[in-house]
């Protein structure tokens, strides 16, 4: 399904620091937990979008930090900027919207008025978004003092403040709430609005994402205060905003089950396997579940058999072959040998796997072509490669999942491993 061109199932809305990323989680297990859930079970017909309070500088750095998925949209600088699918194509439309009763050059004039206000860093500054830190006790007399100079100017501008010391200046048409009205009202006017969207925050940019209407809404157990004082206020008694008891991404999947969204339990939290397989079994899962095994087994956190091999031989056709990133083609045989030697080499390691942009499309009776995107961390390094796989249905009953038929692999670009003989599959 191209989730760009016709009507998703779901819609998760996530701002990212403190909500889809734990910045206390050093292994971030939590995200990772979402990553195998999503590309499980919801990457084939949903739509992931990331809105955050950061420019494209920042967002990328984070991205390069932690073992994020891709969204399909991109909402960035507080709800100034939207992009689309990897290549972050901007939506011109919404530049346009924005433009209306906005200056930049008089919003940085008045500003300069204000010794309280300390400009951020140049990328945080934004066609339509003008950013500063100011100390808590002194924000709201700036705010005020400084939106009745701006109106009088002749503007019509948004001061958000979040975090304790963020204060940002943007066009009133902007901000995360209003860029995602922008996209509920674009689905709809092209007839393919999710019939379920949700919206996940943790601090006072995240607000407006809880005031459009009928959305579901998370509030995660660690947000801040500025966000649960406005839950008191505006929307203590609205059914669909829940408060989660878990932190940040794990929150998201407490949501994703109390409002009966889809599938809430993540493969990672199921060390059987074979226990993990859904009513309608989508390839997938199959991808997610082998590289989950992979992970556990170099980690040695199930232990050593020949039957979890031999299940693996079992699954992939005779003359099934893998082609490793470096080129070097190998046998079901020789991946089956390579697995066997890794057995707990990354014990004590940080050493973990993760999927990206898992899509599916049946070629054939019964045969399927998967393609992602495979990463590793182990320590400091980084690697992944992309990856298109040949999946076969046929004769198999949904427990018993898919057959491999091929693996080619290629390495992405600037995230080889350095060395090759420790990729195993």
């Amino acid at each position: 399904m191209d989730r760009l061109s016709s009507s998703a199932r779901v819609m998760i809305v996530s701002d990212l620091d403190h909500t889809m990323v734990d910045h206390h989680d050093s292994e971030n297990l939590s995200l990772l937990r979402f990553n195998a859930l999503w590309e499980a079970y919801y990457r084939h017909d949903s739509l992931l979008v990331f809105s955050t309070g950061r420019s494209p500088t920042l967002y990328k750095e984070l991205r390069k930090e932690k073992p994020m998925l891709t969204p399909d949209i991109t909402i960035m600088s507080v709800g100034t900027e939207i992009t689309y699918d990897t290549s972050m194509v901007p939506d011109e439309g919404w530049v346009e919207v924005l433009n209306q009763k906005w200056d930049r050059n008089i919003v940085m004039e008045e500003t300069s008025k204000f010794s309280e206000l300390k400009l951020q860093a140049e990328t945080e500054q934004r066609p339509h978004k003008v950013s500063f830190y100011v100390q808590k006790d002194k924000a709201q007399e700036v705010m005020k003092t400084l939106s009745d100079k701006l109106v009088k100017r002749g503007l019509d501008v948004k001061i958000i403040y979040s975090g304790g010391m963020d204060l940002d200046i943007l066009p009133q048409g902007a901000g995360k709430g209003q860029a995602l009205a922008y996209l509920h009202k674009k689905f709809k006017t092209e007839g393919k609005l999710p019939p379920n969207t949700l919206v996940c925050g943790d601090s006072g940019n995240d607000a407006e994402l809880f005031t459009i209407p009928e959305v579901h809404g998370v509030m995660v157990s660690n947000a801040q205060e500025e966000l649960l004082h406005w839950h008191a206020e505006n929307a203590k008694n609205n059914p669909k905003v829940i408060h989660a008891t878990e932190r940040c991404a794990s929150g998201i999947i407490q949501a994703i089950g109390h409002f009966n969204l889809g599938p809430s339990i993540s493969p990672r939290d199921v060390m059987d396997s074979s226990d993990s397989v859904p009513e309608n079994f989508e390839p997938g899962h199959d991808i997610v579940r082998f590289f989950l095994f992979l992970e556990r087994w170099r980690r040695a956190e199930m232990a050593y058999s020949e039957l979890y091999l031999a299940g693996l031989k079992a699954l992939s056709f005779p003359s099934s072959a893998f082609v490793h990133p470096s080129g070097i083609e190998q046998s079901i045989l020789d991946c089956t040998n390579a697995l066997r030697r890794s057995y707990g080499d990354e014990q004590g390691k940080q050493y973990r796997v993760w999927v990206d942009q898992v899509t599916t499309t049946e070629i054939g009776s019964n045969i399927w072509l998967l393609k992602f995107n495979k990463w590793e961390i182990s320590g400091d390094e980084r690697r992944g490669c992309i990856a298109t796989v040949l999946l076969s249905s046929k004769d198999l009953s949904p427990s018993e999942g898919f057959t491999w038929v091929h693996m080619h692999q290629t390495w992405v670009d600037g995230a080889g491993a350095k060395d090759h003989t420790d990729w195993v599959c």
